[in-house]
């Protein structure tokens, strides 16, 4: 049987939260912002203060980092990310990334700004994940890869049921599934990219549009 998986969709970002008996995993946590929606979809989905056993963070992106603090203040969660994003956390500066295309570079630009009208509050994460690790003792059977290329430590999730939670190296915008468009390595992401093509993935949780199968995750290009 499937973990069950409730998409928590912010408008251009997304969170999932995956049920763990009585108990939730939470990935990725939106913008700051947007804290209220957070709250609301923790609430609706019975996950209470003191429930969320665990947030993952794929990668140190203000848009996905954004409730960090707040979900281990008010949720006394834990917040679990690579070692390698850890400092974007700390002080709340996103690291500067390489474009290609002007689309890409105008998508970057007016990131920048939504990024300086969105307070951040910084954090230290309290669990440094390694790459193949097991996420069983904290009732996720599911397994961390690090997968740089868009930030550093960029990392996927993938379940042993193949639910495949990717972070930003891919993401499905309008329809079309595409590797991130802000790039710290490119070397990196094409090998990432191959690494999860390598997985036994049957759905593909993005942090940017809708979950799609995994042949459309065979089909990018880097």
């Amino acid at each position: 049987m499937d973990t069950p998986v409730k998409v928590i969709d912010f408008g251009f970002v997304n969170a999932y939260l995956l049920e763990t008996g009585d108990r939730f995993v939470l990935i990725d946590t939106g913008i700051g912002q947007q804290w209220r929606r957070l709250e609301n979809e923790l609430r609706r989905a019975g996950c209470l203060p003191g429930k969320l056993e665990l947030v993952l963070v794929t990668h140190g992106d203000f848009d996905h980092t954004g409730n960090g603090a707040r979900l281990q203040r008010e949720y006394q969660a834990k917040v679990a990310m690579h070692r390698d994003d850890v400092a974007m956390v700390k002080t709340g500066v996103t690291t500067d990334r390489q474009t290609r295309g002007l689309a890409a570079r105008l998508l970057w630009l007016a990131g920048t700004v939504l990024r300086r009208g969105s307070p951040f509050a910084t954090f230290e994460p309290d669990i440094l994940l390694e790459d193949g690790q097991s996420l069983d003792s904290y009732g996720l059977k599911a397994t961390v890869y690090h997968t740089p290329g868009h930030t550093k430590g960029e990392i996927a999730i993938l379940t042993s049921q193949g639910q495949l939670f990717t972070g930003d190296t891919v993401s499905n915008n309008s329809g079309r599934v595409a590797v991130a468009p802000f790039v710290d390595d490119f070397a990196q992401l094409r090998a990432s990219v191959a690494v999860l093509k390598g997985m036994k993935a049957k759905v593909v949780y993005p942090g940017h549009g809708k979950p799609f199968g995994a042949e459309a995750l065979m089909a990018v290009e880097v």
